[in-house]
């Protein structure tokens, strides 16, 4: 067993599984729970999710006869994911710069003590830099897996959980897969409803230094053909008290799939208090299959009271899968802020190679 589970984390660093977008969930009409180990989605995939991967996703399949399901027994299951990009930026009055970066390799493990019941589950991102955990939390299902509680650490429940940690609704509320936080979590899964409630110390992963608790929560009602949620959040701390809420939805017409998102922040670590917004709207238009044109306008007032301080952002990415366990996405990004800041009107040309399994 210990050779066999050494020979699966190789493969796990060649190859891996990709953290799956919202627009997936609301192409197929289903909630993120039917194809994530996780209730709210990202990370680790179960079966089901595994063989989707590897028979719907690509453009074509090469059969190895039996599909990958991660599954070492009915008591562990491994994964994780893999990407590297190429990038250049231009900034203006500042020469091109361009990179290879590794942006991220993970491996996962879920640990099932009682399968179907009581699981303890790991995300642990390898690089870049060194070792460091994402997720580490017990988790325990009731009422025939209709009620769970977790508790560790773990991604708060807030808003669409997109791959892209950059995009504003991600960066400016400072949820995203790089801000784990310690905390526990209730979560309800009905057929047609999925709601989380989570207490955490609101550090963004880091030790606890105040009294006050951070507060998420999440409710969503998902339609074969279309979705409605909203997420509330309040971060007690001691440097200003942070509140923030939003609504957000998908729609699928034909072969397009909606995002959108609307974010409003009242931040008193600011002083004056700040008002932020923000908003996002998406289109991923499945061309064939195996690819996936993106389309994406966002927009964030840092300061309500601050005339003419805006940014937008606006990507055209092509998402191209040839075979199971790779896609290749080839991006630009168009920034647009305020004339004084060269940085927030840069130009971002991207191409990534992403592993899955």
């Amino acid at each position: 067993m210990i050779v066999r589970l050494a020979l699966l984390a190789a493969l796990v660093l060649v190859s891996s599984l990709a953290r799956a977008e919202p627009y997936l969930a609301v192409q197929q009409g289903l909630k993120c729970g039917a194809c994530h180990v996780n209730p709210t989605g990202g990370g680790m995939r179960n079966t089901f999710g595994e063989i989707w991967g590897q028979t719907q996703l690509p453009a074509k399949r090469i059969d190895t006869g039996d599909p990958w399901t991660g599954e070492i027994s009915r008591f562990l299951a491994i994964g994780g994911n893999f990407r590297a990009s190429a990038t250049a930026t231009d900034v203006p009055h500042e020469d091109r710069t361009n990179s290879f970066d590794t942006d991220e390799m993970r491996v996962y493990l879920d640990f099932r003590a009682i399968p179907d019941r009581l699981s303890v589950y790991v995300d642990q991102q390898l690089a870049p830099g060194g070792s460091e955990n994402r997720e580490a939390y017990g988790r325990l299902w009731f009422d025939n897996q209709r009620f769970y509680v977790k508790a560790g650490q773990m991604f708060l429940p807030y808003g669409l959980r997109l791959q892209d940690d950059t995009a504003f609704i991600r960066q400016v509320p400072g949820i995203n897969f790089t801000t784990p936080d310690h905390g526990v979590e209730a979560g309800l899964e009905l057929a047609n409803w999925s709601a989380q409630l989570a207490v955490s110390n609101g550090t963004g992963g880091g030790a606890e230094v105040d009294p006050g608790k951070q507060y998420s929560l999440r409710v969503e009602h998902i339609q074969s053909v279309w979705r409605l949620g909203a997420s509330f959040n309040f971060n007690d701390a001691a440097a200003g008290k942070r509140q923030m809420q939003n609504v957000f939805a998908g729609v699928r017409t034909g072969p397009i799939a909606w995002l959108g998102e609307v974010d409003y922040i009242l931040d008193d670590s600011f002083e004056p208090r700040r008002k932020q917004a923000i908003g996002l709207l998406e289109a991923n238009w499945l061309i064939m299959k195996g690819n996936n044109l993106k389309l994406t306008a966002e927009y964030f007032d840092p300061d309500r009271e601050v005339a003419e301080d805006q940014q937008t952002r606006y990507s055209l990415v092509w998402e191209y899968t040839p075979l199971q366990f790779v896609q290749l996405r080839v991006g630009y990004r168009n920034y647009d802020g305020i004339p004084q800041n060269d940085l927030q009107n840069r130009r971002v040309v991207f191409a990534q190679i992403n592993g899955y399994f």
